[in-house]
């Protein structure tokens, strides 16, 4: 079986022209792209001047050294819980009565007896 080359894929743009976008992206690899990660559009890293720093290859390679998902074996110990903050503790005073702590009541939904048709329902009721 023999593998055929890759059709160019042209775009016709709003006003009826038609644009390789391959062709543009390639010509252009080396402009410095719009925002503030200072890279070209090809992806380099770009220093004072727009110098290549550090080329798209090392940035891929560092990348894939160390998969993201992957699980170490060994359990860390290093890594130790911090211990929970102790509560300051009250003290009330003497005479005063003590009270028992106040329950939170969760608020029950109104309950309306009219069938009132709301929103879509109300605007689609005279619809037919």
């Amino acid at each position: 079986m023999v593998a055929r080359a890759k059709p160019k894929r042209m775009y016709r743009t709003m006003q009826g022209r038609m644009v390789d976008i391959e062709k543009l992206r390639a010509a252009n690899e080396s402009v410095q792209a719009v925002g503030n990660m200072n890279v070209n559009a090809r992806g380099d890293v770009l220093g004072a001047g727009g110098q290549v720093v550090t080329p798209k290859e090392k940035i891929i390679k560092k990348y894939y050294e160390q998969p993201k998902g992957m699980v170490s074996d060994t359990p860390s110990r290093g890594k130790t819980m911090p211990a929970p903050k102790a509560q300051p503790v009250k003290t009330t005073q003497k005479g005063a009565s003590k009270s028992a702590p106040k329950k939170a009541v969760a608020p029950q939904p109104k309950k309306t007896q009219s069938t009132a048709k709301k929103g879509i329902d109300a605007a689609l009721d005279g619809l037919e």
